[in-house]
């Protein structure tokens, strides 16, 4: 048998499984790059120790680094390694909640959070039911016998987030362009790929979501809440 056919997947678990380590992947949920003194401080480690880490997640491809400088920024390797994480989330136990900020901050994750790029939580899954309900995205069988579902873009939806403000033109127009994740707190879908960071960033660029205190979580806006509601008919009590 061809060697190169198999993974190391034990290589990328040890990575994983450290929890300093894991901190440090989920600090960089959202997207965006870090310096090791900000990775340290999420991770509850010295700067001394980060380092150690980060070298370890390096070699295991997990992030990369970029340097601007003398400074040097770490960021996820691939939106490939935030559904790795987003999916190990599922079918991993709770933390214990031991202070009254860990309390705020699960459950200002659970309400509302960036997936790398795109909206997930409970507000993800509340807009993604929504463009269904509207008829902007219809969901249709996977043929695979596996319970999963393709979803498609319809042409109505096409009309709907152009004037929305989407730029359609510069999304890939294959089916796979909408793409989901099974949300780890909901066990529901939300809006991922091209179509659900496109989406985001509308969203972020109109001022209806900002970003919150703690990494990856967001707030819908008063004007976000109006909007969802008069524009994608996102019902009220889905917007706590």
């Amino acid at each position: 048998m061809d060697a190169r056919t198999e993974t190391d997947v034990a290589q990328v678990a040890a990575a994983i499984g450290d929890p300093s380590r894991a901190k440090v992947l989920l600090a960089l949920g959202g997207g965006g790059a870090l310096p090791a003194s900000a990775l340290a401080a999420e991770a509850g480690v010295s700067n001394s120790t980060i380092s150690g880490h980060l070298a370890k997640l390096l070699d295991a491809r997990l992030l990369t680094v970029e340097l601007d400088g003398r400074h040097r920024y770490y960021r996820l390797a691939t939106k490939d390694v935030a559904r790795a994480l987003e999916q190990l989330a599922l079918i991993a136990r709770p933390l214990p909640v031991r202070s009254l900020n860990a309390d705020t901050r699960a459950k200002a994750l659970l309400r509302a959070r960036l997936c790398y790029d795109h909206l997930a939580g409970r507000l993800g899954v509340a807009v993604m039911s929504a463009l269904q309900e509207q008829d902007v995205l219809a969901a249709e069988p996977a043929g695979t016998g596996d319970g999963d579902a393709v979803y498609v873009l319809t042409p109505h939806g096409r009309a709907e987030l152009t004037a929305f403000g989407v730029d359609m033109e510069r999304l890939p127009r294959r089916r796979s362009s909408v793409r989901y994740c099974v949300d780890w707190a909901e066990r529901r879908h939300h809006l991922a790929g091209p179509l659900g960071a496109a989406l985001t960033a509308r969203m972020f660029a109109l001022e209806w979501l900002r970003h919150g205190k703690y990494r990856r979580v967001v707030h819908l806006t008063a004007a976000g809440r109006e909007g969802l509601a008069a524009t994608f008919g996102v019902p009220a009590d889905q917007l706590g």
